[in-house]
């Protein structure tokens, strides 16, 4: 499988070294399960995007600290693509940023949630299991980091997941389009780093109950083996 990542965001300078940027930890978390997958990065921000859409079987949308809504010209233009990417049906995953552009390209609402910020290890829940789940719990924890949420959804979307925090967690448009609020490409070392750097902003409130949430991990090989199964069915 040609796996195109749309890189949305680059890690600070000081954490790339023990933390790549946001398209290693794809490639390392999912290379890890499927050896087999060929990667290509396109930096949207500085207009990469491949020349024949069909260049790649399927792609994955980063994660960012911009917002959807922002009037910038390379999120107009991704939204585009993401518009495009739904009419031929071709198999995307949204992550945070990737998940809300995608309900925002397709009739959908992104806005700041009154609920605030959501720091650290959160804990999602199934209300329905798509075909590429497994036998597994219905809830699993995942490190989330966002103050954005998705308020409306694409059309045709089914929400699959979420919680009283973020009711629209996991989404699915069709059996081409998946995205997740949360981060499966985190560890806890990076959230962590974010916490601290954040800690004015978050509140301090928010800072303490992250950084405990922590002591927990969360499921990253499943959600690597659910973006997979969802990839390749």
């Amino acid at each position: 499988m040609k796996l195109g990542i749309l890189k949305t965001d680059v890690v600070r300078d000081e954490w790339v070294p023990q933390f790549g940027e946001y398209p290693d930890m794809f490639m390392e978390l999912l290379g890890a399960e499927d050896t087999s997958i060929e990667f290509t990065v396109y930096d949207v921000m500085e207009d990469e995007y491949p020349q024949d859409i069909d260049d790649m079987d399927a792609y994955l949308i980063t994660g960012s600290k911009f917002s959807v809504y922002e009037d910038r010209p390379w999120i107009h233009r991704l939204l585009s693509f993401i518009q495009t990417l739904g009419e031929r049906r071709k198999k995307t995953v949204g992550i945070c940023f990737g998940h809300q552009a995608i309900a925002q390209a397709l009739g959908g609402r992104t806005q700041k949630a009154d609920a605030g910020w959501g720091v650290g290890l959160h804990r999602h829940r199934f209300k329905t299991r798509p075909a590429w789940f497994d036998d597994g719990d219905e809830e699993f924890p995942v490190l989330v980091s966002h103050q954005d949420q998705v308020v409306e959804n694409a059309t045709g979307a089914e929400v699959l997941a979420g919680s009283s925090f973020c009711p629209n967690a996991v989404c699915q448009v069709g059996e081409h389009m998946l995205t997740f609020q949360g981060h499966p490409e985190f560890v806890n070392d990076y959230s962590r780093e974010i916490i601290e750097f954040r800690r004015d902003m978050i509140g301090e409130d928010n800072y303490r109950e992250g950084l405990a949430s922590l002591e927990e991990l969360p499921a990253t090989r499943r959600m690597a083996a659910w973006i997979l199964d969802f990839l390749k069915a």
